[in-house]
C-alpha cells in the first residue's frame, strides 16, 4: 500500500504545478460544508497581502503606497473584504492566500528535504580541503550579521551554525517566492474558476475544462499548419444545446493583454466549423476603472466583443471607488455594473446554470 505516499510525494515536488494545484483545491472544498459564495472562494483562496502596504492587493503595489491615491482605495477595499468574510481587519492575513500558503508550506517541506541530502553530498566533495575552512553551502555572513545586528541582545551567542543556515534557506526561500505567485493568479486563477463553476452551477449539466486546445474542443477546426496553438484559459460546453462558452481569464490587465483580445476572438471566429453562435466571456479582478471600462466597450463588426464582462466582485469594486467616485472612468464603471454589462462572478455563474 505504498502508491499513495508515492503519488503524493511526486505532487508536492511540484507544488505550484497543476497537479498538486488540483489536490490543494480539492482539499479546501473538502473542508467547507456549505458551497459558499463564488466570490468568496476565490478571494480565499487566491487574495494576498501586498507586503510592502500590509493591506488586501487591488491595485499595483507602487501606486498603492501611503500618500497616493490608490491606498486610501486599498484601505476601504481592505475594510469591505475583511467585512464581508466576518474578519478583523488584522486578521484577514490568516483567511486569505489560502493557495499559496498550502504550496508554500509543500514546497518548504521538499526544500528543506533536498538540502539535507545536497548538504550530505557536499560534505564528500569537501572532505579533501576539511582543514582549509572553505565556506558551506547556504552560507551568507552578510545576512547573519543584519539579523544580529537588529536584534541585538535578544540573539543568543549559542546559536548554532547549522541553525543560521537553516534560517538563511528559510528567508531566501521567502523572498524569492513571490514569483511563484505567478503561477497561482495565472494558471492557478484559472484552475479555480473553473472549479467554483463545476461545484456551483449543477456541475453535471456543464463540461468544464481548463487550458484545453481550441481544436479539441466542439465545432472548432484545427490551426492551420504552422500557427501557433491556441489554448482556451477556461472553456464550458453545455451538451444540451451545444452552447460553447469560451472565457479568458486574467487576475489583472496590462495593455499587451489588452491587444490579445481581439486577436484571440478573430482566431475563434475564423475556426468556429458548426455555424453556431459562441460565447466569449472575459473573467478578471481587475480594479483600474479605464481598463475594464475598455474591456466593456471593446467592439468587434460594431457589436460586444465579450458576451459578459466578470468581475469577482462589484461589490468590492464599489467599496474600492467610493460613494462619488472622483475619475470620469469610475462613474462608467459603476454605470456598467448598474446596467449588467458587468456582472459579478456568482451573477453570471447563475446564468450560465439557468441556461
Amino acid at each position: 500500500m505504498t502508491i499513495k505516499p508515492l503519488e503524493e510525494e511526486a505532487t508536492v515536488k511540484a507544488a505550484f504545478g497543476a497537479k498538486n494545484r488540483a489536490r490543494l483545491i480539492g482539499k479546501y472544498f473538502a473542508t467547507r460544508s456549505t458551497p459558499g459564495a463564488a466570490w468568496e472562494h476565490v478571494y480565499r483562496l487566491l487574495m494576498w497581502l501586498d507586503q510592502t502596504t500590509g493591506l488586501a492587493h487591488c491595485y499595483e503595489s507602487d501606486k498603492c503606497q501611503p500618500g497616493k491615491n490608490w491606498y486610501g482605495r486599498s484601505l476601504a477595499f481592505h475594510d469591505w473584504v475583511s467585512t464581508a468574510l466576518a474578519v478583523a481587519p488584522d486578521e484577514l492575513a490568516e483567511h486569505v492566500d489560502w493557495l499559496f500558503r498550502r504550496a508554500t508550506a509543500d514546497l518548504a517541506t521538499e526544500v528543506l528535504g533536498r538540502a539535507k541530502a545536497l548538504l550530505a553530498a557536499a560534505e564528500r566533495q569537501r572532505k579533501p580541503y576539511e582543514r582549509r575552512g572553505m565556506p558551506k553551502p547556504g552560507e551568507d555572513p552578510e545576512m547573519i550579521a543584519i539579523i544580529k545586528e537588529v536584534l541585538g541582545e535578544h540573539v543568543s551567542s549559542e546559536i548554532s551554525p547549522t541553525t543560521w543556515q537553516v534560517l538563511v534557506q528559510r528567508l531566501r526561500q521567502y523572498l524569492t517566492l513571490e514569483n511563484k505567485r505567478r503561477n497561482l493568479v495565472g494558471e492557478g486563477f484559472e484552475d479555480v474558476i473553473a472549479s467554483v463553476i463545476g461545484r456551483s452551477s449543477g456541475g453535471n449539466l456543464l463540461d468544464v475544462r481548463t487550458r484545453h486546445l481550441l481544436h479539441e474542443l466542439p465545432g472548432f477546426n484545427r490551426a492551420r499548419h504552422g500557427d501557433k496553438p491556441n489554448k482556451v484559459d477556461v472553456a464550458i460546453i453545455r451538451p444540451n444545446d451545444r452552447m460553447r462558452t469560451l472565457v479568458t481569464v486574467k487576475w489583472s490587465l496590462r495593455a499587451d493583454r489588452e491587444k490579445q483580445f481581439a486577436s484571440e476572438y478573430s482566431e475563434y471566429v475564423q475556426a468556429e466549423s458548426d455555424r453556431r453562435p459562441f460565447e466569449y466571456v472575459f473573467v478578471t479582478n481587475e480594479f483600474d476603472p479605464a481598463r475594464l471600462m475598455r474591456a466593456c466597450e471593446a467592439l468587434a463588426a460594431n457589436a460586444y466583443m465579450f458576451t459578459h464582462v466578470v468581475h469577482i466582485s462589484p461589490d468590492a469594486i464599489r467599496a474600492t471607488y467610493g460613494d462619488s467616485p472622483e475619475e470620469d472612468s469610475m462613474k462608467k464603471v459603476i454605470q456598467y455594473i448598474d446596467s449588467g454589462r458587468l456582472l459579478g462572478l456568482d451573477r453570471w455563474i447563475t446564468q450560465l446554470s439557468e441556461q
